[in-house]
């Protein structure tokens, strides 16, 4: 089993910048896929970025493109997400996922983190 744990969440004015951590722990090895997602209240839960490979792959959900980075720190199983430019409408419980092979969805799922974007 694996276990996610987000962390850097908080309040932010719009405009500003936040970087949430994703540590995974316990049979990590040869997780390779991790990726971010958010589900802003009443809504579903939508893609934001996704990071794989050897190289650090990256993608990226069109919204965010220019504004955040993913990356990750293999030997402390951490990913990361730097926001900046955040806009009110971003506001949500960020979440973590992990996965293998995604072949079929993340398998791993972290508790999620509150992002608070004031105006």
């Amino acid at each position: 089993q694996v276990q996610l744990v987000e962390s850097g969440g908080g309040l932010v004015q719009a405009g500003g910048s936040l970087r949430l951590s994703c540590a995974a722990s316990g049979r990590a090895f040869g997780i390779d896929f991790m990726a971010w997602f958010r589900q802003a209240p009443g809504k579903e839960r939508d893609f934001v970025a996704r990071i794989w490979g050897s190289g650090g792959n990256t993608y990226y959900a069109d919204s965010v493109k220019g504004r955040f980075t993913i990356s990750r720190d293999n030997a402390k199983n951490t990913v990361y997400l730097q926001m900046n430019s955040l806009k009110p409408e971003e506001t949500a419980v960020y979440y973590c996922a992990a996965d293998k092979l995604l072949t079929g969805g993340y398998a791993y799922w972290g508790q999620g983190t509150q992002v608070t974007v004031s105006s």
